[in-house]
């Protein structure tokens, strides 16, 4: 095993099952900026926006992007060292064929270029004929791209985080299979509430399963109904037994706080659902963690 590969194998066991790391997995300095970058009427750009985190004291950023930001990559990066805030993750969107995906090689040349070992956070679209593929064949299907990321990110010592987004690939327990079928061992999941709400009824079942490989959850409020509801943190009534849950297991890496539906500007988003968040602490019980938003 290469000396890069062992680093992605610390990568996960520290990121997603260090049982004695974070003394309170929703401090205000174990949060994590997600969905800000293309989520932001204000257009901020790399310098505002790593203001807008330290104003908020939010110390880790997950960078979703769109096109016109490539241009901007070297400049987030920068921006977010000279504000000393962790790049968390990179968002990735790939296809079927990641090897032909220009994105891809720019986000991993741009990583290596500035000495940063993060996590990419990815979805896998565009596999055809699914409908028509027995489980193992889906499993296959999504493997051979997943592997071909996850070797690409080792070499430059990353992990990469499946990200549920809906459909098959959106299911932890089919992510888990996919997981389990090759153990490349830089692969993790990170789980989102907002994409959560086919899951809820089954969300304390599957959880501990995935949990060993758990490299972040990102909350959001949940409104329960048909169709289920994503609203801001503390606004919903499931999101407080699934914060729960998540608190009260051996889970200690990061808690993602987005701002995707919850208000055009990003800061105003993010300052609602930790507003929400210090509310559901409250009721939790949770003085250590509320102290730290003081």
């Amino acid at each position: 095993m290469s000396f890069l590969v062992i680093l992605s194998v610390i990568s996960i066991k520290t990121n997603a099952q260090k049982a004695k790391g974070t003394a309170n997995i929703y401090s205000r300095d174990n949060l994590i900026a997600w969905c800000i970058v293309p989520f932001d009427s204000k257009n901020r750009g790399p310098v505002e926006r790593s203001e807008m985190l330290n104003k908020l004291g939010i110390n880790k950023l997950a960078y979703d992007w769109r096109e016109k930001h490539i241009p901007t990559f070297d400049a987030e990066i920068e921006a977010l060292k000279t504000h000393h805030i962790t790049l968390q993750a990179f968002w990735l969107h790939s296809g079927p064929e990641p090897e032909k995906d220009k994105n891809l090689a720019t986000i991993l040349e741009v990583l290596k270029r500035n000495n940063v070992r993060t996590q990419l956070w990815l979805m896998v679209t565009g596999i055809k004929d699914l409908d028509t593929m027995t489980q193992e064949e889906k499993i296959k299907a999504y493997a051979k791209p997943i592997a071909y990321i996850a070797k690409k990110a080792a070499e430059i010592g990353c992990t990469v985080g499946l990200y549920n987004h809906g459909g098959w690939y959106g299911e932890p327990e089919n992510q888990l299979e996919i997981i389990n079928y090759f153990k490349k061992p830089n692969i993790g999941i990170v789980y989102n509430f907002h994409h959560a709400e086919e899951q809820l009824d089954s969300f304390p079942k599957f959880f501990p399963k995935i949990l060993p490989y758990l490299l972040a959850v990102n909350l959001s409020g949940l409104k329960k109904g048909n169709p289920v509801k994503v609203v801001p943190i503390g606004q919903g009534d499931a999101e407080k037994e699934m914060i729960r849950l998540v608190k009260n297991s051996k889970y200690s890496g990061p808690i993602g706080i987005i701002n995707e539906e919850t208000a055009p500007d990003a800061e105003v988003g993010l300052t609602m659902n930790i507003d929400g968040l210090k509310k559901i602490l409250k009721e939790l019980g949770d003085s250590a963690a509320l102290k730290t938003y003081n």
